[in-house]
């Protein structure tokens, strides 16, 4: 059977990286990193953008030494910074891997302001939020969104940056029936 421009081919290492997300998640630490590490040790430097800056990202946050954490979130950082539609050969699969690269961005610098947090440069850490607050503005009024904006709101109070209404905040996630 063929597939028509609607259906998608499953992607091999977003998979593999989901499910050491779900192991991860379920309190496993020690094995999502190890097949994390498995996994960027197979992809390598050169593999595809997207999934080094996915696996860069999730990968930090596996990490028990927070500068070790930090230097996983840059790697995530710059690979996003280098993703761009004029860099892929395929221009459709390069606005495709653009578009997911950009709603990674405010978790991407809330990642970082947190790093720096956790390492006492607390400049760092508001330059990173102020970033992540910017990005966000773009994301959809969907769980995703309401989830990154709490954790941006949450780590604003933690560094005194909650300022005042209207200053380009948002408000509480909204209710859903």
């Amino acid at each position: 059977m063929a597939e028509g421009p609607e259906q998608t081919v499953p992607d091999e290492v977003m998979t593999r990286i989901g499910q050491s997300v779900i192991l991860h998640h379920a309190g496993d630490r020690e094995e999502a990193r190890h097949r994390f590490l498995a996994l960027w040790a197979e992809i390598g430097e050169h593999g595809e953008a997207l999934h080094r800056c996915t696996l860069a990202h999730y990968l930090a946050d596996t990490q028990d030494d927070p500068s070790d954490e930090l230097a996983w979130d840059l790697r995530a950082l710059t690979v996003a910074e280098e993703l761009s539609a004029e860099r892929l050969g395929d221009r459709l699969a390069g606005q495709a891997n653009a578009v997911a690269v950009r709603a990674l961005y405010p978790s991407l610098h809330l990642n970082l302001a947190a790093d720096y947090e956790k390492l006492g440069r607390s400049g760092a850490a508001r330059t990173h939020l102020r970033r992540a607050r910017g990005a966000a503005e773009t994301l959809a009024e969907d769980r995703y969104g309401d989830g990154v904006r709490a954790a941006i709101s949450r780590l604003e109070r933690r560094l005194g940056e909650g300022g005042t209404p209207g200053e380009g905040r948002w408000g509480p996630p909204r209710q859903r029936p």
